[in-house]
């Protein structure tokens, strides 16, 4: 599960980063929402995902309820979720 967890973060910080530095730059700068759109519906499936299981690997890993914060904010913070894969996932696969 953490592994599965680790993969889903590290997709999930791409995908956060590919819409802030390319797909909303094309939206608005160049009047094309249709990369927006498709890598923002997977930004949202891959979203939901790492929050479930966030809070599934929580028991596996013995988080507190600080520490599960942390890792969801990561979430919603550029280069978050990578630093998070450093700081708290990394060996533990």
């Amino acid at each position: 599960m953490i592994k599965a967890f680790q993969i889903i973060s590290i997709l999930e910080g791409i995908s956060l980063l590919l819409i802030l530095f390319v797909t909303m730059p094309l939206k608005y700068g160049f009047d094309n929402p249709e990369p927006n759109q498709i890598i923002g519906m997977a930004h949202g499936l891959l979203f939901l995902t790492y929050v479930v299981m966030a809070i599934l690997v929580k028991s596996e890993l013995s988080w507190n309820f600080k520490t599960l914060l942390i890792v969801l904010v990561c979430s919603i913070i550029p280069f978050g979720t990578f630093w998070l894969d450093k700081r708290y996932l990394k060996g533990k696969a």
